[in-house]
Order: structure tokens, then C-alpha cells, then sequence
């Protein structure tokens, strides 16, 4: 595993804000609005490498110079849980392209099965950001880059909430050219596959149906 391609926020906005995330009597209300705040700012560090060019632009005073983004983004977010992350990021780059891939694990396996994929026949976008809470086992972030990859997509990047280091260490034996942004990285998982601390089930949390 290469340590470079793991970057756990060093924001101390992001750490208060995922204190309050992990936090059991956090209602599903303030769990969404925490889930979005946090998604924009990791996501604010993940970016910070996208290609730019040089333009000329007019303010009510003079001629400035300045930049536009030049390349492409799109959201994956990995249903359902990383539906939650998409508005946040949306607020930052509101011309992303937003496609969804549906995962769910299988409780026995902890193997991810595929129920929804839409993506077009050719790739309409150069960056994607993967989009999921969670970096457990790591096998729907393996899935999901295997998908996008075949789909033709030249960078791709993982942004979520938590990872634990057997997912970082998954997803970087399958796909070591990916990066993880993430707010924290984790001790452990326990026996059925959850993040130790953690913070429960993120899509239950958000939807209010634990």
C-alpha cells in the first residue's frame, strides 16, 4: 500500500464536524446536514491537482486574469449511502455530471453485488469521484473502479468519510493508482464487516430506517 495515495483531512473543521457525525444521538436531520458539510470539504482537498487554463476576464474595474477548470467531473455515487454526498459537492462544482452505480454487500460474503449501473456507452467526463461514506472491506470501491474503468474513465478518485485500513488496503492491491480521500482513517473492522469506531451504518443514519 503506498501511504501517499491515503489522505486522511488534516482540517480541524472536518474533525469537529465528523465527531458530531459519529455521534449516536446525532438525528437523521443533522446526520444529513453533516454528511454534506463534510463531503464538500474533503472533496475541497481532493481537488486541489484539477487542470486549469489561463483566461482574460472583464471586472467593473479592469482587465484581470483568471482560470477556468479544464477538465470534466463526474460523481459516482455508490447507492445508497453515497447519495447523501452528491449535494455537498454539487455546491462546489454545480456542472459535475452525477452517475450512479448500485452496490449492495451481501451480509454472508461481505462480497459486493451489482443492481444498477446507467453509465453511457462512452465516457462523458475525464475525473470521477467516487462517492461512498464508508471504505470497509473495500470490495464496492474495487467494484466500482473495475466498472469505471472499463467504462474508459483516465482518472479516478475515491472520496469518502471513513476508510478502515483492510479497505484502503483492498482497494490500493486492486487499483493502486486510485487515491483515497477520506476524513479519517479508522482501528479496525469487527467480525461483520463494520468500521470500529466508525459510525454505524451510514445509510441507515441518513435515512432513518436502523
Amino acid at each position: 500500500m503506498e501511504e501517499r495515495q491515503v489522505h486522511p483531512s488534516p482540517h480541524p473543521l472536518v474533525a469537529h464536524k465528523l465527531s458530531r457525525l459519529r455521534d449516536r444521538q446525532t438525528d437523521p436531520k443533522k446526520f444529513r446536514e453533516l454528511i454534506r458539510e463534510i463531503s464538500a470539504l474533503v472533496t475541497y482537498e481532493a481537488t486541489l491537482d484539477l487542470q486549469t487554463r489561463p483566461v482574460r476576464i472583464q471586472t467593473p474595474l479592469a482587465e484581470a486574469p483568471g482560470l477556468d477548470l479544464m477538465e470534466k467531473i463526474g460523481l459516482v455515487p455508490i447507492l445508497r449511502a453515497g447519495l447523501g454526498m452528491v449535494e455537498g459537492v454539487w455546491e462546489l462544482m454545480p456542472t459535475a455530471e452525477v452517475w450512479h452505480i448500485g452496490l449492495y454487500r451481501d451480509e454472508k460474503t461481505l462480497k459486493p453485488v451489482e443492481y444498477y449501473n446507467k453509465l453511457p456507452i462512452e465516457p462523458t467526463v475525464s475525473v470521477c469521484l467516487i462517492l461512498d461514506p464508508m471504505l470497509a472491506t473495500g470490495g464496492s470501491a474495487v467494484a466500482t473502479v473495475d466498472i469505471l474503468k472499463r467504462w474508459g474513465v483516465g482518472r479516478i478518485k475515491f472520496v469518502g468519510l471513513i476508510a478502515a485500513p483492510e479497505g484502503i488496503a483492498h482497494l490500493h492491491q486492486h487499483h493502486p493508482d486510485v487515491p483515497i480521500y477520506v476524513a479519517a482513517v479508522d482501528d479496525h473492522l469487527n467480525d461483520v464487516g463494520y468500521i470500529v469506531p466508525g459510525l454505524g451504518d451510514a445509510g441507515d443514519r441518513q435515512f432513518g430506517t436502523a
